[in-house]
């Protein structure tokens, strides 16, 4: 199948617009870097503490903001996580401890921030432990059980929690929901010492500092290493040059990735750099393709320019490039714009990433062997212009 039939576009000719259109972005993406947002690391190599909150209703970023500063967690990041009728907020704490008790600290912190009108004396069942519920239950005593009783409240506590997490999605509206899995007694005396906010928190995580640093330098190290494998790879497989083309090409792809998260404020995660190194691979696959019909033009076409040579190879591989990557992106924007919060940073990378690599290939890879080889013939034209040794000549003419 053909997208084009035997096309004929002057990429080369057309080669100072997409320097400059590359320059924009690179250089957007670097000021960004430097002067404005910097690289947006996500909590997976700074550091952190993760809390996963679902709502009753849709959830206000601003007002949970100025819940959080009221009790002194300041910067904050809050974000919309999983689907927007699920009501569930993703608040990154800069809070870095690496204890259990660091995991308990967070979620307190949470709840204390948004917890407002609460009744007095009472806690709340919506974030409240099954050992919570047991210990309150056996207090109370409901339902006047004898040495059965620890077990059989441990049953029912455990019950309501699952009820309220599992069934209910982690937030109860009102305790006469219970009424499935706990018997009146027990609902009665929950209703004495409970009540029910409008949040629950789901989760906590907290990843330490130390390992976002490994995280970081083995990111960088996976990176580097797969940049050098290619030179070598295509050094071997071509020439030196085609190596240098492609890393130059990869390097140019991954900066102006990494300069849309910068510039679009978007954490950059361990998913992330999985995506740049499918990028690495994607980008070289394409620019690869691109290289072995240069090279077997230039043994059929030996006495017409480079410049054309490498013209005639682009369009001969425009249909194959534009039919696989344009499947490939609208693959990568189904799951950007459908694939949850969860896949967003991975997804985003891909978008750009397979756009800016299948340009990159034709606009920015072939151009380097062309200039390559104009800057090696002009080199060797000084070199037989210059005289070889007027010494000698001087010699043989005064001898004759």
């Amino acid at each position: 199948m053909e997208f084009f039939r035997n096309p004929n576009i002057d990429f080369l000719g057309k080669k100072w617009y997409f320097l400059a259109f590359s320059l924009v972005f690179s250089v957007a993406g670097i000021l960004s870097m430097l002067f404005w947002h910097g690289i947006p690391l996500g909590v997976d190599f700074r550091g952190g503490t993760l809390v996963y909150v679902k709502f009753s209703h849709a959830p206000d970023d601003n007002a949970i903001r100025a819940a959080l500063d009221r009790v002194g967690l300041h910067n904050a990041k809050i974000q919309r996580y999983g689907p927007l009728t699920n009501n569930e907020v993703l608040v990154d704490l800069d809070v870095q401890e690496t204890s259990e008790a660091a995991l308990d600290k967070g979620k307190a912190q949470i709840i204390n921030a948004l917890e407002t009108n609460a009744p007095a004396g009472k806690v709340d069942l919506n974030n409240s432990s099954s050992s919570m519920i047991k210990n309150f239950l056996l207090e109370k005593d409901p339902l006047h059980l004898g040495t059965d009783a620890d077990a059989r409240y441990t049953a029912i506590a455990q019950a309501i929690v699952d009820y309220r997490d599992k069934t209910k999605g982690g937030v109860l509206h009102s305790l006469d929901e219970l009424k499935e899995v706990a018997d009146p007694p027990v609902l009665a005396s929950l209703q004495e010492g409970y009540y029910l906010s409008d949040f629950g928190v789901r989760n906590v995580e907290i990843v330490g500092p130390q390992v976002g640093k490994q995280l970081q330098t083995q990111a960088k190290l996976a990176v580097l290493y797969s940049l050098l494998g290619m030179l070598v790879y295509l050094g071997v497989r071509f020439e030196w040059i085609y190596g240098v083309a492609a890393v130059v090409t990869v390097f140019h792809d991954t900066l102006i990735t990494v300069g849309a998260f910068s510039l679009t404020n978007k954490p950059i995660s361990l998913t992330v750099v999985a995506a740049i190194l499918t990028l690495v691979g994607y980008s070289n696959n394409d620019t690869i393709v691109v290289f072995d019909r240069i090279r077997e033009n230039i043994k059929l076409m030996r006495r017409e320019k480079l410049a054309d040579i490498v013209n005639r190879s682009i369009n001969q591989t425009l249909s194959r490039t534009i039919l696989t990557a344009g499947l490939t992106f609208l693959t990568v924007l189904a799951l950007y714009l459908f694939g949850g919060e969860v896949l967003h940073g991975f997804s985003f990378a891909l978008v750009i990433g397979i756009l800016i690599g299948t340009y990159s290939s034709i606009a920015i890879a072939a151009p380097i062997l062309v200039a390559y080889q104009d800057w090696r013939a002009g080199r060797g034209k000084m070199a037989v212009a210059m005289p070889v040794d007027t010494g000698k000549k001087a010699k043989a003419k005064a001898n004759v």
